[in-house]
């Protein structure tokens, strides 16, 4: 006689159906009435107890989730908490939001406070990642996934994007568009995603025979993309014809500094961002921009957070999601020649 518990498959093997099937039938999804019956049957003469109401009897509490932010005024946020929340929700699980800024230190203060016990799992998605943050994060006591990039050979569960080949798509979009030469306007190099992207764009820059300009703002903010680029956009013989922006709100600022410029985008400047947030059909004209799969990152995560909680010894995995170029009005074609 075994202890464990019945699982999904078995159950569906029981009732004579996929387990997409059963899934379907047990969180109200589009099944026929005879598979819902054939389900619930097969449920009851197994014993089989939902992973939801497993881990509910098993921490003898509603289970909860603390996700860790930057910035919850970034729209990339705002869609990974949305993706985040209705996992979480079907699971079972409360979601709760924190906003830690974009200091290492500040995450690494959080990260020691969950030893306290006021969520059983937690997912941060760090700007930067020091020594310190890395020594908290793997003395950790509850679950832990990080969305972003961490070292190969450190054992914490990961969601990344390829953001590098998120780059070269932009750069290869604008060339191919008939822009000679693309500046990139960047975030805080010393951040996770500041620095590979400068990375990435100074290879594209190199490999299409282009020497890289780069304009390098305070934070990721459209506020700090608009102080950055004042001088430049009015300058005529200065201003760049194409530029590839790290983030949306970057990308924004970009195309506010063209318009206090008298500068068209679109007709006079090319301009891509990264993210492909709510933000890229808000604007005038929509901007082109690369999207980094923020739903299927936060989704990701919440699935590999879960898996954690319920197998704690499993070995630790990395997950990679790919991006791709959304294109808009932002970047048209251009006659061969631009500058």
């Amino acid at each position: 006689m075994t202890n464990q518990r019945p699982t999904l498959a078995q159950v569906a093997r029981h009732a004579g159906v996929s387990v997409a099937s059963v899934s379907r039938a047990l969180n109200g999804g589009s099944a026929s009435r005879d598979t819902v019956e054939r389900v619930r049957a097969a449920v009851n003469e197994l014993g089989y107890v939902p992973d939801a109401t497993a881990r509910l009897l098993k921490l003898g509490h509603t289970p909860s989730i603390a996700c860790a932010v930057p910035d919850i005024a970034n729209p990339i946020y705002v869609e990974m908490v949305k993706a985040m929340e209705a996992v979480a929700k079907r699971e079972g699980f409360r979601l709760t939001l924190i906003s830690v800024g974009s200091d290492a230190g500040e995450i690494s203060d959080l990260v020691r406070s969950m030893d306290r016990g006021f969520a059983d799992g937690l997912i941060i998605t760090p700007l930067r990642v020091t020594d310190e943050l890395l020594e908290a994060l793997l003395t950790l006591s509850v679950p832990l996934v990080v969305i972003g990039r961490i070292d190969a050979d450190v054992p914490i569960d990961a969601v990344g994007v390829d953001s590098e080949a998120g780059v070269r798509i932009a750069i290869d979009h604008l060339i191919a568009a008939g822009h000679r030469a693309v500046t990139l306007v960047n975030g805080p190099a010393d951040t996770t995603p500041g620095g590979a992207r400068l990375d990435a764009y100074t290879a594209a820059a190199h490999a299409h025979g282009f020497a890289p300009r780069v304009v390098t703002a305070a934070d990721f903010t459209t506020e700090a993309a608009l102080d950055a680029l004042g001088d430049l956009m009015a300058d005529a013989d200065a201003r760049p014809s194409a530029v590839l922006a790290t983030n949306d709100l970057l990308a924004v600022g970009v195309m506010r500094a063209a318009a206090r410029a008298g500068v068209q985008v679109g007709a006079d400047l090319g301009v891509v961002g990264m993210d492909d947030t709510v933000y890229a059909n808000l604007v005038h004209p929509p901007l082109t921009s690369v999207s980094l799969g923020a739903a299927e990152r936060a989704t990701r995560a919440v699935e590999l957070l879960l898996h954690r909680i319920d197998h704690p010894g499993r070995a630790h995995r990395r997950v990679t999601v790919d991006p791709a170029l959304v294109s808009r009005e932002s970047s048209p074609n251009r006659k061969e020649g631009s500058q």
